[in-house]
């Protein structure tokens, strides 16, 4: 395999480390962490941007305590999206001086609750679907885009190991462009033993490698996968890889070296659902 037909995520922006606890008992229900950039002293955390924060006001798990608008940002979308009712008027400048530095807020922000943890038996409590592990991926525009592409493919969760995972903050629910609210987001210790656990449970676990053997069409036959993407610039783990029943490749152009991770799972997840698709109408269509 020449090098340019290899696929690696690489990571465009900077990898940043996460915050919090560095040890968590194995599968205990841990809330995402708000970034500190974002968190006010009470430990909420404030997320902007119009899809974002009517994404939150729509999920009934999550616990809004204010929001905060402009006048043009309410008149542009109506009373049917927002209860002016809730909503505490403000100006640009203003909702700007609550957010971080260069925050694209759209005119809106909600101070928010972290949700609640969700546990791995809770999220995939049966082989069924599409999962996503993402092993040590670790800029939060990359995982909020990953989170959208999740949400708009049905995957039924995303898994990260907790002590490599970015806190969910504001700028990353934006990303997400309501993606958070509605994908599980479940944190573990350890993301081989996971891998090796759900490939007991019934599930086909995938790990996308430019070393691989074979294309990712190749080996997705629509049965329950998981997706296991690489940390940006470094590829799965060793470790991970071998945990995996098949590691597979997409295949690209030979002018270019790889793909940006989060292109590539929004690839990897419409390449599964497709499958999947496939698979269900070809049972539901009677043999001549």
């Amino acid at each position: 395999m020449t090098k340019n037909s290899r696929f690696r995520p690489k990571e465009q922006g900077r990898d940043r480390p996460s915050s919090g606890p560095k040890h968590a008992q194995p599968w205990k229900a841990k809330g995402p962490r708000p970034g500190r950039d974002e968190r006010p002293s009470d430990g909420t955390t404030w997320i902007y941007g119009v899809h974002a924060v009517l994404a939150a006001l729509g999920n009934p798990k999550r616990k809004v305590l204010e929001v905060r608008a402009t006048r043009n940002m309410l008149e542009s979308h109506g009373e049917a999206a927002i209860d002016p009712a809730k909503v505490t008027l403000t100006d640009g400048e203003s909702l700007s001086a609550l957010l971080p530095p260069g925050a694209v807020h759209q005119g809106i922000a909600a101070r928010v609750q972290p949700l609640e943890g969700v546990r791995l038996d809770q999220a995939l409590p049966e082989a069924d679907g599409i999962a996503l592990i993402l092993d040590q991926v670790t800029d939060p525009q990359n995982i909020g885009a990953i989170f959208r592409s999740a949400a708009a493919f049905g995957a039924r969760a995303i898994i990260q190991q907790d002590r490599k995972a970015p806190p969910i903050t504001g700028s990353l629910a934006k990303a997400a462009v309501g993606g958070i609210e509605v994908v599980p987001d479940v944190r573990v210790v350890n993301i081989a033993q996971t891998i090796a656990e759900l490939s007991q449970d019934g599930w086909t676990t995938i790990g996308l490698s430019g070393d691989a053997e074979h294309d990712l069409h190749e080996v997705l036959d629509g049965s329950p996968v998981v997706l296991v993407m690489g940390a940006e610039g470094k590829g799965l783990r060793q470790l991970v890889g071998t945990r995996c029943d098949r590691l597979a490749r997409i295949p690209i152009h030979p002018h270019m070296e790889s793909l940006n991770v989060s292109a590539a799972t929004a690839i990897a997840l419409y390449a599964a659902h497709m499958a999947q698709l496939s698979r269900s109408n070809a049972v539901k269509t009677p043999t001549p």
